[in-house]
C-alpha cells in the first residue's frame, strides 16, 4: 500500500487543495437568460464557482476557509504523497448534549480517486488524533442514498446514530410572546452544550462556524442574499436562529437553531409569525427525529434524509 504523510495543513496548501476539491467536479456550469449552459471554469465568478461546491471552488475563497480553520474555528489536515496533497479533510470540535457529547464532526472529507487508501489514511489519523485528545466520539453525516460514503464510515467503525429529515413547513401568525432581537457576536463558546435538533446538516459547532461568522460577505452575491442571524425568546426558551433565504426561492428561507435545551412549540411558533412578518412564505428545516413533532402535525418533508454516524472512541 502507498506511503501517506498527514500534517496539519498550511496556507501554502490552499492552492493544492482546491485543485482537489475542484477534480470532483464534472461539468462547469452557469445559468444564462433562464437556461443552464456549459462553460470552461476560467470564465466563472467567484460566486459562480462556489454554487458547484462551496469554498473550496476557488483558491480565493478556500483562502477564507481555511484561514477561518487555522485560526481556531476547527481542523484542517493534509494527507502527502512525495509531496503532492492527495487527500483533504476538515473537522470541529464540539460539546453539545446527549447522545453526541464531547466529540470531533467530520465536515469534509476529498480524495483523488486514482490514490485509493488516502481517505483512510487521513480519516483514521483524525480518530486516533481524537482518541489523544480525550474526546468522546467522532461523528459524520451522510445522505441516505449515499452508499459509498455510508460504506466507507462502517469500515472505520461508525455506526449510525440517528436521521434527520428536511421538512417544509408554511410561515403563519401565532399567538405566543416572544422577543427576537439581531445577534452578531459570531464566538462559538455561546453555544457550548446547547442542541442542534433544527438544521443539523452537521454539528452545532460545525453549523456554526459555518453559517454565523460573516467570512463570505465579501462576494457581494452572498453579501446580499437575506441572512438574519436572531437571538430568539419565546415564552422563555431561548435560541440563536439563523434564517437564509433560498437561493432561487426568495418567498422561502432554510431555518437552522441552536437551542440550550430541546426546541419548543413555542419557539417554532414564533419563528413562524416573525418569518411570516418578513414575508416569507414556506420554511426549511433539516430535523433531527427527535424535533418532528414539535414541528407541527403541518409540517411535511420533502423526502431529503441524511444519517448521523457515529464512533465512540473512549469506550472501546
Amino acid at each position: 500500500m502507498a506511503e501517506f504523510h498527514v500534517r496539519q495543513a498550511r496556507l501554502d496548501d490552499t492552492t493544492a487543495i482546491s485543485a482537489l476539491a475542484r477534480s470532483r467536479v464534472g461539468v462547469w456550469q452557469r445559468m444564462s437568460s433562464g437556461q443552464v449552459e456549459t462553460v470552461a471554469y476560467e470564465t466563472l465568478s467567484i460566486y459562480e464557482r462556489w454554487l458547484h461546491g462551496g469554498p473550496w471552488m476557488s483558491v480565493e475563497t478556500g483562502a477564507l476557509q481555511l484561514s477561518h480553520l487555522l485560526r481556531g474555528a476547527g481542523q484542517a489536515v493534509v494527507a502527502e504523497q512525495d509531496g503532492r496533497v492527495v487527500a483533504y479533510a476538515e473537522s470541529y470540535s464540539g460539546t453539545e448534549p446527549q447522545p453526541y457529547g464531547h466529540h470531533e464532526h467530520l465536515g469534509l472529507l476529498a480524495a483523488y480517486t486514482d490514490e485509493p487508501g488516502a481517505d483512510d489514511t487521513i480519516f483514521e489519523w483524525l480518530i486516533n488524533a481524537a482518541r489523544e485528545r480525550g474526546v468522546r466520539r467522532v461523528t459524520a453525516n451522510c445522505p441516505t442514498n449515499d452508499e459509498r460514503t455510508a460504506t466507507f464510515y462502517q469500515r472505520h467503525g461508525l455506526r449510525q446514530m440517528t436521521e434527520v429529515r428536511r421538512m417544509v413547513i408554511e410561515t403563519k401568525s401565532g399567538q405566543v410572546f416572544y422577543k427576537a432581537v439581531p445577534h452578531d457576536d459570531d464566538t462559538s463558546t455561546q453555544i457550548n452544550g446547547w442542541f442542534l435538533q433544527i438544521g443539523r446538516a452537521g454539528s452545532a459547532r460545525n453549523q456554526w462556524e459555518a453559517l454565523w461568522p460573516r467570512t463570505w460577505d465579501a462576494i457581494p452575491e452572498i453579501h446580499d442574499r437575506k441572512t438574519h442571524r436572531l437571538y430568539f425568546n419565546a415564552a422563555g426558551n431561548e435560541a440563536y436562529v439563523l434564517i437564509q433565504q433560498q437561493l432561487y426561492r426568495p418567498r422561502i428561507a432554510d431555518v437552522t437553531c441552536w437551542t440550550p435545551r430541546p426546541p419548543s412549540g413555542q419557539l417554532i411558533t414564533a419563528i413562524r409569525d416573525w418569518a411570516q412578518q418578513e414575508g416569507y412564505r414556506r420554511l426549511v428545516m433539516l430535523a433531527v427525529m427527535d424535533a418532528l413533532k414539535t414541528l407541527g402535525m403541518d409540517a411535511e418533508p420533502d423526502g431529503y434524509r441524511e444519517h448521523v454516524y457515529a464512533l465512540d472512541l473512549q469506550g472501546e
